[in-house]
């Protein structure tokens, strides 16, 4: 079946920027239009190749902090096709400190 958004040429789906927002810009260094679409990166419970440091909550659970991460609001058009693409095939987040990525195996 085909998804509404291969239905049509309009990408403004694809993002928009929040400049009202009091927290914008809220990650640092962006420079390309800054993509408020993924204000809560939907990748935040899943391994991803972005920046990331842990902290622990005051509940004692380990959590990520991605202040240092751009990918998902630089840009519209390539902040989505990152979002995507990662979406394709999630892999849920093991809780330990990001290591060098690895590029992931085709398997």
């Amino acid at each position: 079946m085909t998804e509404p958004k291969e239905l049509t040429d309009n990408p403004s789906f694809k993002g928009f920027t929040n400049h009202d927002c009091p927290f914008y810009p809220c990650h640092p260094g962006v420079r390309r239009t800054f993509n408020c679409l993924f204000c809560y990166c939907p990748l935040i419970a899943y391994d991803c190749p972005g920046p990331y440091r842990i902290y622990t909550d005051r509940h004692g659970n380990r959590r990520k902090d991605c202040t240092d991460c751009r990918l998902p609001h630089e840009g519209y058009h390539s902040a989505w096709s990152f979002i995507q693409k990662w979406l394709d095939d999630p892999r849920p987040w093991c809780g330990e400190p990001q290591r060098r990525y690895r590029r992931r195996d085709p398997t």
